[in-house]
């Protein structure tokens, strides 16, 4: 955290295309030095927003659509091939691939949420998940495994971004595709990501620790989403 250096922030059209944040007008970098140019004027606007809502000292986890940018133009454009191999590897044991055995509450809201993601993401990238009941670990087939690399990697490199902490919020890569591409909303991706936490909680109450970490991981999952509809432009 720094103490808050300026008294203006606005979104700007860079000269040599696409859109910057301006701190008294002076354009902004990213964390890496790196000059902050984002594909949209709606996500410039929102980023500008965040650095014009901090008080007295700049706070970056206050800003996650900053964040999300900086790791788009500092981290994935120099490390893509690496970035979308880790993604990737979450479908190898994709949340969505092990379901409970009992009790019958339990899987029929996992019917109700998760049949259809796995039914989707067959019919979108050709990606038959297997999948058991219990925890005995299944192997995916080499086939799905080369789809959902595929898919992963057709994505630019902000929406790799929004996927990488979608995928790392949910622990599946599955549901995070479908908020990715905007076949389910913020609220139903917590839904899924979060089930088997919920139902839990329902039937034995939770603690507070780990209802701060549903909270944290909901956040990261809101975030990412509406980072998604910024790039175009639907918020």
């Amino acid at each position: 955290m720094t103490k808050r250096f300026y008294k203006t922030a606005a979104a700007i059209a860079l000269d040599g295309g696409g859109h910057g944040v301006a701190l008294d007008g002076k354009p902004i970098r990213t964390p890496a030095g790196r000059i902050f140019c984002v594909p949209v004027p709606a996500l410039a606007l929102a980023v500008a927003a965040e650095w014009a809502a901090q008080d007295s000292v700049v706070k970056p986890l206050t800003m996650p659509l900053m964040r999300l940018c900086a790791t788009a133009i500092d981290r994935i454009g120099g490390a893509r091939d690496g970035i979308v191999a880790q993604i990737a590897a979450f479908g190898a044991s994709d949340l969505l691939s092990y379901w409970a055995e009992t009790p019958a509450d339990l899987v029929a809201r996992q019917t109700e949420r998760w049949q259809p993601l796995l039914d989707w993401v067959a019919a979108r990238y050709g990606a038959r998940l297997v999948v058991t009941a219990g925890i005995v670990p299944v192997e995916q087939d080499a086939a799905t495994l080369r789809a959902l690399h595929d898919a992963v990697g057709s994505l630019d490199d902000f929406r790799l971004a929004a996927l990488s902490q979608l995928t790392a919020a949910c622990g599946s890569l599955v549901i995070a595709l479908a908020a990715t591409n905007r076949h389910i909303d913020a609220a139903a991706t917590v839904a899924a990501s979060q089930l088997d936490e919920i139902w839990q909680a329902g039937q034995w109450g939770e603690d507070d620790e780990a209802a701060e970490r549903r909270a944290a991981l909901a956040a990261e999952i809101e975030s990412a989403i509406r980072f998604l509809a910024l790039l175009e432009g639907t918020r």
